[in-house]
């Protein structure tokens, strides 16, 4: 744990992570608590859910940007590159190739910079699951990275970039990035509380998952790809958006699992808004319908 002005909880599993938010501050509405938790989670902070979060943000992070930014170097250990690549992978698509090439520099000295974050449990590395996918691996498929802490992502993705005029006091720009990118961004730490609540749901069974992960290759991304041990396979997808998902989201799985020739046995579908009726009416033992609601297995 990276003590400061905050102390950031990068020794702790998202999971963890989530817990202790919701905790310490009191929160049962598990909307609000992702919501909020994208920003905040992490760190220690009194967030206060009944207050917009845009006003929370200006006074939790911007306004304390002079102390934050104290911490935030003992990340990047003072290293100017350590902080643009931090920088390109937060408002990226996490791919390390990706960031390499925004930055021109060597792949060789990318990997070498985000090793070292890895080993200061600030990034965290993950590869496409070929193998639940039933997929050859594929040596030119980039990696992706994940920031153990959502704060550590929303500072590189929304402070970082803009920073000489948070420190002046000009919140507008940053405000601005955060409005026009709020929901991709929530959708990843959404994304990533999904799998440790289907992980709950399925232990209540006799069953229980014995690996997860996610998929990606030039044409085709799967959220959540699982298998369990009574060997199910199982394939998801998260919406963190404010409409509500229809068939034709799972019909979309559907049609992937025939590309990569999968026998699904379960499809889940996760949703900030809930599901269509025609899609409620055809929930059972091979698909189930998660919501925010679902997530308080993982905040007790």
């Amino acid at each position: 744990m990276i003590k400061g002005y905050f102390m950031i909880l990068n020794q702790l599993s998202i999971t963890d992570q989530f817990k202790s938010f919701c905790t310490h501050n009191h929160i049962t509405d598990m909307g609000k608590a992702i919501e909020y938790f994208a920003v905040f989670g992490g760190i220690k902070i009194a967030a206060r859910i009944e207050q917009p979060i845009e006003e929370q943000i200006e006074d939790k992070i911007f306004a304390k940007y002079k102390y934050l930014r104290n911490d935030i170097g003992e990340i990047t250990m003072g290293n100017n590159e350590h902080h643009a690549i931090l920088s390109a992978i937060a408002q990226g698509d996490r791919r390390t190739n990706s960031a390499f090439r925004k930055l021109k520099i060597s792949f060789n000295d990318g990997i070498e910079a985000v090793d070292k974050q890895c080993s200061r449990r600030m990034l965290k590395l993950e590869k496409s699951r070929f193998a639940l996918a039933n997929q050859e691996f594929n040596e030119a498929i980039s990696e992706k990275l994940f920031f153990t802490t959502p704060f550590a992502h929303f500072w590189f993705a929304f402070v970082s970039p803009v920073f000489k005029g948070i420190r002046d006091g000009n919140f507008e720009e940053a405000l601005k990035a955060w409005e026009n990118n709020k929901a991709e961004f929530t959708s990843t730490v959404f994304n990533q509380l999904s799998h440790e609540v289907l992980k709950n749901v399925i232990a209540k069974s006799d069953d229980r998952i014995v690996n997860i992960g996610r998929y990606w290759d030039e044409k085709i991304s799967i959220d959540l790809i699982a298998t369990t041990k009574e060997n199910k396979l199982i394939l998801g997808s998260t919406k963190f958006t404010n409409s509500k998902v229809k068939k034709s989201e799972l019909t979309k799985l559907k049609e992937i699992a025939k590309q990569l020739n999968l026998e699904v046995d379960t499809y889940v579908l996760f949703s900030k808004k809930g599901f269509s009726n025609e899609l409620k009416s055809l929930k059972g033992e091979n698909l189930k319908l998660l919501t925010p609601r679902n997530f308080s297995v993982i905040s007790q």
